[in-house]
Formats: C-alpha cells, structure tokens, sequence
C-alpha cells in the first residue's frame, strides 16, 4: 500500500530520548537518570491536579466533556482574555496547530519559519500540502534576523511561526517587531508561540485585540506541570476561535486531562512556585556553566539554554551520548534546521539535580 506522496517525501520529527531507552542502553537505574533533554517542570504536577485525577478515575466510562466551558473561563482569566478568544487542544500545543492547519492551510500554500526554532510546525503543515520556506534567527546576535521574515514573504504565505521564547535559542522576539509583522500583512496569520512564556515574564496576549490575524499557542506541559496529559491552548480574535471551533474533534480532551488543567489553574501557589523555582535553577545553570570556556552558552527567558560546543572537541551527538553514560538526558541538536553538528540543548531540573549535571559535564570535558 503506497502512502500519500508528501507522507513518503517527509522526514519523521525525531523526539528527545527518555529515560527507559537510556537505562537499557547503558545499564542504569532509570530513576537516577537526569533528565535535562525535554524541557518539562521536575517538580511534579499540582497536588490539586493530582487529587482531582484520583476522584475523576472512576467516571472514565463516560464522555469527557465537550464544550469545556468551565477550563475555557479559567483560561481565559488566567491569560487576561475573554472566554471567546480560547480554544483549547487535547494534544498538547501540537493539536492547536494542526487544527489552525486545517481551518487555515490549502495545498500549495506556504508557511515561514526562521531557523533554528520549534520543528513541529513544519511536520504537521506539510501534512496538508503546504510549503516551508525558511527565515533565520541570527545566531551571532541571539536574535530574529526581521529582515529575512520580510524577503521570505510572498503572494502564497499563509502563515509565520515566531516562536518567544525561541526553541532552542531561548530568544524573545519584542512586541513592537511582531506588531511591524502583523500590520504590514494583514492577509498572512502570524502565529506566536508562547509555550514558555511564564519563564519569561512577558506575553504578547494585547495584541489579539489590536490584530485580528494573530493567534498565540500556549501549553501546559512546562510550567503547568502536565506535560504527560496533553493539553494546549491558544489565544486568537473570536472569528478565528469561531473558524477553529467548526474543525476541532469534539472529545479530544480526557475527562482526567479536564480535571487536571482545571485545578492546575486553580492552584496560584503551585503555579508562582513552579515559575521561581524554574528561573532560579535556568539562572543558576547559566551561571555555572558560563565558567566553563569551551562552552558558548546562550542566555535565555524560558526552561531551557542553547549550548554551542565546538571548542569542546566533541560533537553534539558525542558530548549527549558520554553524558547519557553518566545518567544525563541532554538534546543532541544536530536535528535543528538551522544549527550544526556543534550545539546541545539542556533544560531546568531540581536545584540537586543541577549540581550533579554541572559536576559531570565538568568531569567528561576535563
């Protein structure tokens, strides 16, 4: 049986390792692994989430709800929007942006994203016959080379991806550069990924209300702790809400996932504790690893840093697999569009777990 053609032209996206593969490779205990390759929360989901989960289990006979007017207000009140400016997806971010690929993607259309950043976007677009067509991050800068955004531009773009904070670089793109983008084509959707925006501090969530072709994606599986749950959301005008709401599966949240994202929200304490204790340990990292000169660490606002590592005489996919020997889970990032064989990826743990990374990458560049 013969696969669609783009399905036998495309490449398959290539996930961090987890812990259960490394164990087995190396002979390790899988709970004394470090795990710094997926940008997740290590400090666990909300208590409240996981009592809500314990009384729900007992009605997973029955339909999970389908309107989800109750997450829906406290998302809304959570991100400063109106009710009818959320739509919320039951596969994490990725559901969001596959749905905006069917309400909004035609075959042949074309989509920009600047290099390195988030690669999904381009797995599930193409899925619809859609193009990529590559801008860049200018990595010397440690910023979005705008310029490249406005040459990449033509009559077939439907969409831009801008990522803020970028993955991997870690980069905030500033709002008066997405407002220049937004204004001057008002035909095309620009899409801000906001997946990491608490570690930041700084949202663009305003500007749904000034542009109607804006559309911000936001997850719950970093800060919010429930990654394993997969739930996303996004922030938009409520005619693109409205468009979105007539595509979306109907029952693509859990009714467990429903209990869970709602008392998360309802947990203010949980959820200021996780953005401290997250800034404290990227702070803590980047001050650490910054000491060592073979390493070009860039600074970031989100869970995780770009490392370049070139001086160190390993490549990336050395330098990850030495580590992973050691029980450390990094991002080998030779995968990236957009970056070389020179660059890994680490991401927050506990203040513990931190130390010990820092003492055995110390230990395997020495």
């Amino acid at each position: 049986m013969k696969a669609r053609k783009i399905v036998d032209e495309m490449d398959s996206y290539v996930p961090g390792r987890s812990q259960g593969e490394i164990a087995e490779e190396f002979g390790l205990n899988k709970d004394e692994i470090i795990k710094l390759g997926s940008n997740e929360n290590p400090w666990g989901p909300s208590p409240k989430a996981m009592e809500a989960i314990r009384h729900e289990i007992k009605s997973i006979n029955r339909y999970p709800e389908s309107q989800l007017k109750e997450l829906v207000h406290e998302m809304a009140q959570y991100s400063g929007v109106e009710d009818n400016q959320v739509i919320v997806g039951g596969d994490g971010a990725d559901e969001i942006i596959d749905v905006l690929a069917k309400t909004f993607i035609d075959e042949g259309d074309e989509f920009i994203v600047p290099l390195p950043s988030y690669m999904y976007y381009e797995y599930l677009l193409q899925q619809y016959g859609a193009r990529p067509v590559y801008a860049k991050w200018d990595l010397d800068k440690n910023e979005l080379d705008v310029d490249s955004i406005f040459d990449s531009i033509t009559p077939k773009t439907k969409m831009i991806f801008l990522c803020s904070p970028n993955n991997p670089t870690g980069t905030l793109i500033n709002k008066e550069t997405l407002s220049d983008i937004a204004s001057k084509n008002p035909e095309i959707l620009i899409v801000i990924d906001e997946a990491y925006f608490e570690y930041s501090e700084v949202t663009n969530k305003d500007l749904i209300n000034e542009f109607d072709n804006i559309f911000i994606i936001r997850t719950m599986s970093k800060v919010l702790g429930l990654a394993g749950m997969r739930i996303g959301y996004g922030l938009a005008c409520e005619q693109i809400i409205e468009y979105m709401h007539r595509i979306k599966p109907v029952f693509s949240l859990t009714r467990l996932s429903f209990v869970a994202a709602l008392n998360t929200f309802r947990d203010k304490d949980y959820i200021k504790e996780s953005i401290e204790k997250g800034i404290e340990s990227r702070e803590y990292l980047y001050e650490e690893l910054s000491k060592i000169d073979s390493l070009n660490v860039f600074p970031s606002k989100s869970n995780f840093m770009l490392i370049g590592i070139k001086d160190t005489g390993f490549t990336a996919a050395e330098l990850a697999r030495e580590l992973m020997k050691k029980g450390i889970i990094v991002r080998d990032c030779t995968s990236f569009k957009g970056l070389d064989e020179y660059w890994i990826r680490i991401s927050i743990c506990t203040l513990e777990e931190d130390k010990k990374f820092i003492e055995i990458i110390k230990e395997v560049l020495n």
